[in-house]
């Protein structure tokens, strides 16, 4: 049986998490500004790239992934038989459900109902950066989500290191597959090259290190890594955040409203994935500390691994690179009131000892 051993999670959301959105918006305003004063700096930091991947992002990005990376212990699977309801519930709405609901509500908003306000080629970009964020489902922040609500910590680890690892094998195929569905060309090869540079190697990376971690300390040291190396992530979210908005910046100076155009598809994605996950739970009466967090790993996207991807397929300046980055901005606040909400329901669900 597995235990709510809380050491596996963050105790709650520190002062940049529980501030995130405060910090990506302070990060764009500071982008936009930067991006108009000086634009040939950003001007050559775009053009340091190698097989369509830029340098200074993929350092950024690597510094955003590689601690949650740590963070996954391969060891859990092995106690996926123990309680399968919520990992099933997991797998079918990540991978079955989310990335194709959000391909279509982009296409219905940026394609027809807000078509009168975006050109067609962009809205191409923001349709392909909205799919980037439905086929990565989250592998960090839901720790923190699963905390909040109390939720089982092995058990979120269970479903965070599944994921992962079907991750490594079906982003790039459903990605392929839904852009190739809304006649955008894909480039295999950097798409490969992006989910071996920003998954799998990554995953590795944090696969050894937190082996030797383990050797010398047990979980007690890797947990003291992980927070002496989370400020880095925050950090890389925020210049990254800084960059792309940087060489969006006239842009959005020109027109402003797009940022809202974007945020309403993903607003509307994420709730109604919160409830068809909650929904499922309830009616196969799994317990509320499981359903909690089977719920809100599916809401929550991988936006590091989006940004990172949309950036190598359609460029820093993109509006492929631009949507993930506003998926950054609404995803807080979204998940803080889904959590409220799990929290003022868990007498919908039965208590642990009722379920086998």
């Amino acid at each position: 049986m597995m235990n709510d051993d809380v050491s596996c999670a963050p105790a709650g959301l520190g002062v940049f998490e529980r501030w995130l959105s405060i910090w990506v918006a302070l990060a764009i305003g500071a982008g936009l500004i930067l991006g108009n004063l000086f634009p040939k700096i950003f001007a050559m930091l775009a053009a340091l790239e190698v097989a369509s991947v830029n340098l200074p992002v993929a350092l950024l990005i690597w510094a955003m992934v590689f601690p949650m990376m740590v963070g996954v212990d391969f060891g859990a699977i092995r106690k996926v038989g123990e309680r399968p309801k919520g990992l099933v519930i997991t797998i079918l709405v990540n991978w079955m459900i989310k990335p194709f609901t959000m391909a279509a509500l982009a296409v219905l908003f940026f394609h027809y109902i807000f078509a009168d306000y975006i050109p067609v080629g962009e809205a191409e970009q923001y349709v392909a950066g909205a799919i980037l964020l439905g086929a990565a489902p989250c592998t960090a922040m839901v720790f923190i989500w699963s905390n909040l609500t109390k939720g089982d910590a092995t058990y979120t680890l269970v479903q965070v290191s599944v994921n992962d690892i079907i991750m490594i094998f079906a982003f790039a195929p459903i990605v392929a597959l839904l852009l190739n569905m809304t006649s955008i060309v894909i480039p295999w090869d950097t798409l490969l090259f992006s989910v071996a540079l920003y998954v799998i190697l990554p995953l590795l990376a944090g696969y050894y290190t937190r082996r030797k971690l383990v050797r010398h300390g047990g979980e007690e040291a890797v947990n003291k890594f992980k927070a002496r190396v989370q400020p880095f992530s925050i950090i890389g979210l925020l210049m990254t955040v800084i960059l792309l908005f940087g060489f969006q910046g006239e842009v959005i100076f020109n027109r402003p409203l797009i940022i809202a155009l974007i945020a309403v598809p993903l607003i509307i994605q994420s709730y109604a994935i919160f409830f068809i996950a909650y929904g499922a739970a309830r009616a196969w009466r799994i317990p509320f500390n499981i359903a909690a967090p089977c719920a809100l790993i599916g809401t929550s996207n991988f936006f590091e691994l989006a940004v990172a991807v949309a950036i190598s397929l359609f460029g820093l300046g993109s509006g492929a690179a631009l949507a993930t980055v506003v998926g950054v901005l609404v995803e807080v606040p979204v998940m803080l009131s889904l959590v409220a909400f799990a929290n003022r329901t868990k007498n919908w669900f039965p208590v642990e000892k009722d379920i086998i």
